[in-house]
């Protein structure tokens, strides 16, 4: 068996900045002294007129993409998610998402995956600071190659899109050739009648291995990969919830506030379901290597097989 090709989301990201650059002239990147790690080096080293390294100033960065927006220009602004939305919060809000402008954040280093960082470098809330922007899109992409669907996805998008990638590599496990990315739709991986699972990230692929083990079990998992948290895929949900009658919402992110925030949200009102929200709990993270804290919080899929078993 051939060995499964492992690629940070943030490494899509560069590289789909760098090929949307050959076609479009407007696109301009802005970093904040960060472009190795974002890999926005790779549209630098391409188009090195239109990369601007805004230094370590993120709310700045913001407001001088609002002005490009003003001017016609597709701004990619990019950091860490910590400080892209955590930082530079007031001005997202307030020079992008008060006027709506046509600017993409691209904030790389997201959830406790950054690993050794530790605690203030692993933005476990920024799912939940982009959702209460007015006409924010969010998305949380869950391989390399939706990660780069979603960087054109969000180009061609005419509004304020907030992009989450991570920088461990994970598994590739869907097709290139074959892949179709749709703004607010999320996409049925299995069909199930027991529970529904709704992964986003990179929990998408532990809940994939979550779901052959309760196979195994004689447990029969829907599975739902939502990349789109906001704009929610509302009909999906509720049709699969309505369904199984139990659903778990799994990410690497803060309980509150994120997808599983989302769901309950559509549920509570559209479609009274149980359900078991998976993430980080209401606590900051820590130093450490990436797959032992993704497996000490929980984010595992044999945490997330055990859990939804007994849930179910």
């Amino acid at each position: 068996m051939s060995e499964v090709k492992k690629i940070a989301t943030r490494e899509s990201y560069g590289k789909a900045l760098a090929d949307l650059g050959k076609d479009h002239a407007d696109l301009v990147v802005l970093d904040a002294d960060l472009a190795g790690a974002t890999k926005t080096s790779t549209f630098m080293k391409a188009f090195p007129e239109r990369h601007i390294d805004c230094g370590i100033a993120e709310s700045n960065m913001a407001g001088i993409a609002a002005g490009l927006a003003t001017c016609g220009k597709v701004p990619f602004m990019s950091s860490f998610a910590m400080f892209a939305a955590g930082r530079a919060f007031e001005q997202v809000r307030n020079s992008i998402g008060y006027p709506h402008l046509n600017v993409k954040i691209g904030a790389t280093h997201a959830g406790i995956s950054v690993g050794e960082d530790g605690a203030t470098h692993q933005c476990n809330e920024d799912i939940a600071l982009m959702r209460t922007i007015p006409g924010m899109v969010v998305i949380n992409p869950a391989d390399a190659v939706e990660a780069e669907a979603a960087v054109k996805a969000a180009y061609e998008y005419v509004g304020p899109v907030y992009l989450r990638f991570g920088r461990l590599a994970i598994p590739v496990f869907n097709d290139e050739a074959t892949y179709k990315f749709e703004l607010g739709k999320g996409i049925t991986l299995k069909e199930g009648k027991d529970v529904t699972i709704i992964a986003t990230g990179l929990c998408v692929n532990e809940a994939r291995q979550a779901v052959e083990m309760l196979a195994a079990d004689g447990i029969d998992a829907e599975l739902i990969n939502i990349h789109t948290i906001k704009p929610l895929d509302e009909e999906l949900v509720v049709a699969s919830a309505t369904k199984t009658g139990k659903v778990v919402t799994v990410e690497e992110h803060s309980v509150i506030g994120g997808l599983g925030s989302a769901v309950c949200d559509c549920l509570s009102e559209k479609a009274p379901t149980k359900v078991l929200k998976i993430g980080v709990n209401d606590t900051f993270g820590e130093s450490g290597p990436a797959v032992q804290l993704i497996k000490k919080y929980e984010l595992d899929a044999e945490s997330i097989y055990k859990k939804v078993k007994a849930f179910v």
